[in-house]
């Protein structure tokens, strides 16, 4: 049996992450603290997404995937849900002439089929409109669920497989890989969680095998430019080992 693995970059070690994913956690709580309605914090988070993404393109950053809607925030009161559909196409539209000043690709990855048919077909404009830019790599991940994209996965090597188009011992890492949504997008070198909660939250289960973990108490809307270098100074303080001794590392 082929049980070739992935091979594992280091030669970004003790460098600037190329791709960061975010966990964006505490707008509810951020605008609860002050008496407001949640769609309140949802509103200031929109404000923080845009600062971040100024600050990661600045900061030379590659590729920046933001955890946007999750395929259980679709379980939320509708009227949330409602609002947050509204409110992320809006704000990506608004955002678009800047994101093209700014060279700055939009792709999202996701369950799409489940996205209302206007929100979709307007977010596909948004990408369309920005597919030309070569700078940062702003990846939405809306609908999204890495069980949900791990089942997709093997649902398509197996129809393969049963069409008689794939072999069970040609199925290594690599072709899993090329299977989720993020092909074509290398893996996170850094994960970033705010609000205060440590867990992934079915983000990203697969790529962020070998990331770095930076969690602050921090609410979405109030983390800074200030706050978010200082997750990529932790980065660059870490040895990423990948299995390997810090010797053979440093050699």
């Amino acid at each position: 049996m082929n049980i070739m693995t992935q091979s594992i970059d280091i030669s970004n070690q003790g460098k600037t992450p190329r791709h960061i994913a975010i966990i964006m956690d505490g707008n509810g709580r951020w605008a609860q603290q002050r008496g407001l309605d949640r769609s309140e914090g949802h509103a200031e988070g929109v404000k923080t997404v845009r600062r971040i993404t100024e600050a990661a393109s600045r900061a030379g950053i590659e590729y920046l995937t933001l955890y946007t809607f999750s395929t259980e925030n679709w379980n939320r009161p509708k009227e949330e849900v409602d609002a947050l559909m509204h409110l992320i196409v809006i704000a990506i539209e608004r955002e678009t002439p800047d994101l093209i000043k700014n060279n700055v690709r939009l792709t999202m990855i996701g369950d799409m089929d489940r996205m209302p048919k206007e929100a979709r077909e307007r977010l596909e404009r948004c990408m369309e409109e920005t597919s030309h830019c070569t700078g940062l790599t702003l990846v939405l991940a809306l609908s999204y669920s890495s069980r949900w994209e791990i089942v997709e996965a093997c649902r398509r090597i197996a129809s393969e497989v049963a069409d008689g188009k794939l072999l069970p011992d040609e199925i290594d890492a690599k072709m899993f890989g090329d299977n989720l949504s993020t092909v074509g997008i290398p893996d996170p070198d850094l994960l970033i969680r705010t609000g205060g909660d440590m867990r992934v939250s079915n983000f990203l289960l697969w790529q962020i095998a070998y990331a770095e973990m930076y969690f602050t108490p921090t609410y979405w809307p109030d983390f800074s430019e200030a706050d978010f270098i200082d997750a990529i100074d932790s980065y660059t303080g870490r040895q990423r080992r990948f299995g390997l001794t810090g010797e053979q590392i440093n050699r």
